[in-house]
């Protein structure tokens, strides 16, 4: 059974950093994608980054040039830099991953739990 156990929000001032991580265990083939959505009450859940296998990354428009996203392949572990917060980046944060069970499961997306990220003064 695959796990993602995400780690790394907390309460941060405007203008700070903060670094979530994301951890993939289990009966893992193969990982395709890894990246981070939000929400926020009332919201549906949106896009943040995503990384593919390859490196190629992609970015939402609002957290461009502040976040950056990266992977280590070998740890099955995805990590999320957001640098310049703001407080409407406050929101649950969640991880995500688009991969393949060893055996004859078929890709499926598997969600971390959510790690809470508040921007306040």
């Amino acid at each position: 059974q695959v796990q993602l156990v995400e780690s790394g929000g907390g309460l941060v001032q405007p203008g700070g950093s903060l670094r979530l991580s994301c951890a993939a265990s289990g009966s893992i083939f193969r990982i395709y994608a890894m990246g981070w959505y939000r929400q926020t009450p009332g919201k549906q859940r949106e896009l943040v980054s995503v990384i593919i296998s390859g490196g190629d990354t992609n970015y939402a428009d609002s957290v461009k040039d502040r976040f950056t996203i990266s992977r280590d392949n070998a740890k099955n572990t995805v990590y999320l830099q957001m640098n310049s917060l703001k407080p409407e980046d406050t929101a649950v944060y969640y991880c995500n991953a688009n991969l393949k069970e060893g055996g004859t499961r078929p890709i499926s997306d598997y969600w971390g739990q959510g790690t809470q990220v508040t921007v306040s003064s």
